[in-house]
């Protein structure tokens, strides 16, 4: 599960792309895959019988996540066109070392050795990647978006972990997400006066399945992963995110991937790997020894 959820999620290129081609603008695609999922997250937990009912205390935290959430999507779509989505990808991944960072300077936490390692390993992977497969350098805008994607997605993670929706039910919870989210395009189309709709019935199509692999699927397997074998190494699996984002690339989109391209991926995945089963890594070597 925790593997199909992460395999899902790296499915936004391959729905995306093809939408963007098709002369459809960022805003119109992200309209469609957050009014989709809403739609299929309404009637999932209609038939599970979940409760909808908020609390007014938990009203402005889903609000304020919601908008975090939709940033991150917007801030990554639109870095699709200036850079490889695969890469692109690959950099998003990063917000677990962003999540460290910010439980270090506002809650305190202690920066171990791994940590620093991990954070010197995904800034010389950034680095690796500073040049595309035909050796021009990496759009600085492209990597502005999707950093600001990976940092914005950190502060959501950081922030349900520490309000009042820490509880909520997971689908619930991200039901109202997307439903404070879509607001954002909704503006930002001038009150959906400047929506695009798809052109063609396989235009339908990939709206429809960039609502359903990378939102639901990835959801409701995540969910399932993280019950059966906790929450570490349903993260550590999330590495297949990108390694499917770069696979959709290079296989569908002719993508090119360099050798010190991939040193920089391997880098980068490595330490979101180890930084998120650090305590776990470092209590099986303190046993060994």
């Amino acid at each position: 599960m925790g593997s199909i959820a992460a395999a899902s999620y790296g499915l936004n290129p391959l729905f995306a792309l093809p939408l963007y081609k098709s002369g459809m603008m960022v805003d119109s695609v992200l309209f469609f895959r957050y009014l989709f999922a809403i739609l299929m997250l309404g009637l999932m937990l209609r038939l599970q019988g979940v409760p909808m009912r908020v609390r007014r205390r938990e009203v402005v935290p889903l609000v304020a996540f919601g908008l975090l959430f939709s940033a991150s999507s917007l801030f990554l779509f639109l870095s699709y066109n200036h850079m490889d989505a695969g890469i692109a990808s690959t950099i998003l991944f990063m917000y677990p070392v962003m999540v460290a960072v910010i439980m270090g300077l506002f809650f305190h936490e202690k920066f171990s050795w791994l940590t620093w390692l991990c954070m010197l390993m995904a800034l010389v992977g950034i680095v690796l990647l500073g040049k595309t497969g035909d050796g021009t350098p990496l759009s600085l805008l492209g990597v502005s978006f999707v950093m600001l994607s990976s940092l914005s997605y950190a502060i959501y993670i950081v922030g349900v972990n520490h309000s009042a929706v820490k509880e909520m039910n997971t689908p619930k919870l991200t039901f109202y997400v997307l439903l404070a989210g879509i607001t954002i395009y909704v503006v930002r189309l001038d009150f959906l006066t400047g929506l695009q709709l798809p052109s063609s019935p396989m235009g339908w199509l990939c709206a429809f399945c960039l609502a359903l692999f990378p939102t639901i699927i990835s959801l409701v397997t995540m969910t399932i992963s993280i019950h059966h074998i906790g929450s570490t190494y349903a993260a550590i699996l999330g590495a297949l995110e990108p390694i499917t984002a770069l696979v959709v690339g290079t296989l569908v989109f002719h993508e090119v991937i360099t050798p010190r391209m991939f040193v920089g991926i391997v880098l980068i995945l490595m330490a979101v790997s180890l930084l998120v089963a650090g305590k776990k890594l470092y209590y099986a070597i303190k046993q060994l020894l």
